[in-house]
Parts: structure tokens; C-alpha cells; sequence
């Protein structure tokens, strides 16, 4: 679209009678004012909602332009210019990008010039030179929260509970932390009252993460936990036009949204893609207000946070026990020589495969994970001469779903899959082998994840996590040492039986 400008006050094309003036994309605009809040005006409720805390397209506006113009001029709405230029560079406004191979053109019918526009972000909708992001700048939705707002009933733990009077001072002085919470440890509840103590002060809470499965798996815990309205958002969400005091999102959702939170909790913060994805970082930050908290939870901070946390550099509160009492199961490291070579010959190493027979026999379900997809159909295929109900996943798998589920059923002994599993799923009584645990898709992260399948459940607490490897690595040494750290920690602070 096309606007003139007339003393930094915008207009666009179509609800032009005449002008004297060219009409030029938004991009090409030096400043762009805001009008002054006329609080006489009588704005439209259902427009409020529709756009309070976010950044959208025309496109994502079921109203007229004449309609959303006229909450303009009266200082409701703003526009800003989606792709602006710095350094002679394009900058995507929504999403960050500055890279050059990640900005296309092409023949725009809007503006009826060569409009570039961003590559990075276009699933969320093409932003383009001529394209204006639009945000609510009038007055905050009134709220007023119940008597009661957090309505679970449930107890901490002596290591939640130091983890959660923590959390409840950051967001009280709009300060950051990292909750670093060893797998199983329980962290979901160790944000309710932080949560609860935000609501009370009329504050907006966000929890974003990177995976759609957990924002499906935590919304109805944050809905049942709390007397207050929860939107959950991801791609095909019907909650997308909603706001509520707490939005559960995907961290990709948040690229919709502007200066929207006093609070923003990230949980597997160390999680694919986040965690390697600038845009999703740069959503984040778009996202929160002025004045906001951040709460970072992980089981694996990275070697840069690690080394801040050690410096004292970042405000940190660790969780080093589960909720049970019980101490990490600690890797083994079994050697098992050139396996590649034994997969040549459709044969596992033997001290692996009598791991395997042995499971077997006992009928205890195990994971097997392994460093790739082919790996995995080979393995899979080699396994299933010992127990046809054998099976695998992996990320291109359109059955994982359903074969997780019925490995949660008990149907399925042993699952073969990559790291795609290495976190998310629960099961109360298995062990963990790796095979291959020396290749480089098995970062420490990773490890300390996998490890992290092992003895959640209170009814069974121990297991095995083995290393099956052909040289050990720093990742292995790393991952090893984190988790007896961990348990030494839990020791001295008296959080185990």
C-alpha cells in the first residue's frame, strides 16, 4: 500500500479524494508520527482486543481500512515502516533479518513498484517495503483478576519451593533469572506462584517455547492450575485473534506480538531452534516491554551460560533433585568398537545386543538412541529378528505420534529413535542405551537430556543410562560430569533421601 505524508501524519492511497502529492510505500516515509490519544474518542472494543500487544499485517485485520484509519488519526493505532533500510542494508522489522540472500522482490500491485520484501519470516505472513506493521496504542484492556487465581492445591519440594521464592522476587522487581532444573525436577510448578503473584499486579504473562507439543501439553496444566483465562498459540491455533492474561505460545508466535509482556517465562530455552535461531531471540525481545522479567528455564544451559553462572555473571537458581528424592542415574561408558563396521555385516556390537536380549527377556522397555536416520532403519531392521514389535522414529516419521503413544502403552519393547526424543517424553519405567555416543549429534545437552529419560517416576527411581561408544568424547566426559555434579549439589543442600 501506498500512503502520503502530510507533516508526519499518514494517509493511505485509497481513502484519497485528491492530492497534489505522489503516493509512496511506507518504506520510503522519513518519520511517521503517532497522533495524540484522543480519549473522547469512542474506539471500538472488538479492535482493542483484536490488536492490543501485537504487530500485525492489514491483511490480519478483519476490519476496514476506513475504520482502522479513523482509530489512527485518533491516535489508537500506529503504523510502522515493516522493512526498513540500514547501511544500505534491508532490515526486516518483525523478525530482524539483515541478511541479503534472505530478501526477495518482485512486481508489487500495491505499491506498482519493485518491492523487496522479507524471506526470513514469510510464514507469518509477506512483509514487504510497502507494508505498514500495525500495533494498538490506545489504553490497556481493563482486568480485574479474582480473589483467587492460582487454584492448585499441590505441595513443593524443598529444592521447588527455594527455586520458586526466587522466581516470585524477579518478577516482583522486573528482574531476570535462569532456573536451572535438572530433568524430572518439576519446574512447571515452580512458576505458579511467580505466576500467581504477576497476575495479582495486573501483569501480562507469556510462556513461550520452542515446540508446539509442549505448549499443547502445558496448556490444559496452566488452564487447570489457574482461575484466570489461558490462550495457547501455535500454527492452526484457534486462540490467534485472543488475548488473556496468560498466553502459552511457540516462540515463533511471538514474532506477532509487541512490547505485549511484563513477563515472559521461556521454557527449554536451550531447545532446537530456539536456541541456534536469532529470529526467534529477536522475537522475544520485541515482545517483552520496557520494563519486563525474563525467566529462563533449562536442565542444560550452554558452556557460555555455564561459565556466567560460575562468574556470578547471571542471576541463577538451580533445582539439583527431582522431586522424589532420588539421585540422577549417572551415564556408564561401555566401549564397543568400530559398530559402523558391525553394521556392515547387519550385526550390533555384542555387549549392546546382549543389553538388548536381556531387555527383552525381562520384558522391560527400552529407548536405543542413535546418531542417524539411516542408522536407525537399519537397526530397526536387524531388531526386529529378535521381537517383530521392535519399532523407530525420527523427525520425518508421520507415525511418531502414534508410535510414541503406543511405547507409552507398554506395545512397543524397545523404541529405536534419534534425538528427536531426547526430551518431551515421559515414560515411568525404562532404561536408556546410546549407540554411538561419541558422535557429534550427541552434544553434552543432548546427553544430559537423554540421560534425563531415566528414573523420573517415584515408583521407579533408578535405571540404566549407557554410553555404547567407540572413544570417549568431551561431550560424554561433560554430560557425566554435569549430572554428578548435580547430584552432588542435591547431597550438600540435603534435597536426597
Amino acid at each position: 500500500m501506498r500512503f502520503i505524508e502530510t507533516n508526519g501524519i499518514l494517509t493511505p492511497e485509497p481513502l484519497l479524494a485528491t492530492t497534489t502529492q505522489d503516493p509512496v510505500k511506507i518504506s520510503k516515509i522519513p518519520q511517521i508520527l503517532t497522533p495524540h490519544l484522543n480519549q473522547k474518542y469512542s474506539f471500538s472494543h472488538e479492535l482493542q482486543t483484536h490488536l492490543h500487544g501485537k504487530q500485525l499485517l492489514f491483511d490480519e485485520l478483519p476490519f476496514s481500512l476506513p475504520q482502522l484509519h479513523e482509530h489512527y488519526l485518533n491516535g489508537y493505532i500506529s503504523f510502522r515502516k515493516g522493512i526498513v533500510h540500514k547501511s544500505k542494508r534491508l532490515n526486516c522489522t518483525r523478525c530482524g533479518n539483515d541478511d541479503p540472500a534472505l530478501f526477495a522482490s518482485f512486481d508489487c500491485a500495491r505499491c506498482h513498484t519493485h518491492c523487496s520484501y522479507c524471506r526470513k519470516c514469510i510464514t507469518m505472513g509477506r512483509i514487504s517495503e510497502c507494508t505498514p506493521l500495525i500495533s494498538w496504542t490506545g489504553p490497556d484492556s481493563l482486568f480485574h483478576p479474582p480473589e483467587q487465581i492460582l487454584t492448585w492445591l499441590g505441595t513443593l519440594s524443598q529444592g521447588q519451593q527455594t527455586a520458586s521464592d526466587k522466581v516470585v522476587v524477579a518478577i516482583q522487581n522486573n528482574s531476570n533469572l535462569l532456573v536451572w532444573a535438572v530433568c524430572g525436577a518439576g519446574k512447571t510448578e515452580v512458576l505458579f506462584y511467580g505466576i500467581e503473584t504477576a497476575i495479582r499486579s495486573k501483569k501480562n504473562v507469556c510462556i513461550a517455547t520452542p515446540r508446539t507439543d509442549v505448549v499443547i501439553e502445558l496448556a490444559p496444566r496452566i488452564k487447570d492450575a489457574f482461575n484466570v483465562e489461558v490462550i495457547a498459540l501455535y500454527g492452526g491455533s484457534e486462540d490467534c485473534t485472543k488475548t488473556a492474561p496468560i498466553t502459552i505460545a511457540t516462540t515463533h508466535q511471538l514474532l506477532r506480538y509487541y512490547k505485549a509482556f511484563d513477563v515472559i517465562i521461556i521454557d527449554e530455552v536451550d531447545a532446537f531452534p530456539y536456541s541456534v535461531e536469532p529470529m526467534l531471540q529477536f522475537a522475544v525481545e520485541q515482545a517483552k516491554k520496557t520494563t519486563s522479567t525474563t525467566i529462563n528455564l533449562t536442565a542444560t544451559p550452554n558452556q557460555k551460560w555455564q561459565r556466567e553462572i560460575k562468574k556470578g555473571l547471571r542471576p541463577t537458581v538451580t533445582i539439583p533433585a527431582r522431586y522424589h528424592r532420588h539421585p540422577l542415574p549417572e551415564p556408564q561408558f561401555k566401549w564397543c568398537g568400530n559398530w559402523r563396521k558391525h553394521l556392515k555385516k547387519d550385526k550390533l556390537p555384542p555387549n549392546l545386543l546382549g543389553w538388548i536380549n536381556h531387555h527383552l527377556s525381562i520384558n522391560k522397555q527400552a529407548f536405543l538412541f542413535v546418531p542417524r536416520i539411516d542408522l536407525l532403519e537399519q537397526i530397526v531392521r536387524v531388531l526386529k529378528t529378535l521381537n517383530n514389535r521392535v519399532e523407530g522414529v525420527h523427525a520425518e516419521d508421520h507415525q511418531r505420534k502414534e508410535k510414541v503413544t503406543a511405547f507409552r502403552k507398554g506395545e512397543i519393547p524397545i523404541l529405536v529413535t534419534t534425538t528427536i526424543l531426547e526430551r518431551g517424553v515421559t515414560v515411568p519405567n525404562i532404561d536408556v542405551a546410546v549407540l554411538g555416543a561419541e558422535d557429534q549429534i550427541f552434544t553434552e545437552s543432548a546427553l544430559v537430556q537423554i540421560s534425563g529419560r531415566v528414573g523420573r517416576s517415584a515408583n521407579y527411581p533408578t535405571g540404566d543410562i549407557i554410553f555404547y561408544h567407540y572413544g570417549k568424547t568431551k561431550s560424554m566426559l561433560a554430560a557425566k560430569r554435569q549430572i554428578q555434579n548435580m547430584n552432588k549439589e542435591a547431597l550438600k543442600r540435603n534435597l536426597l533421601n
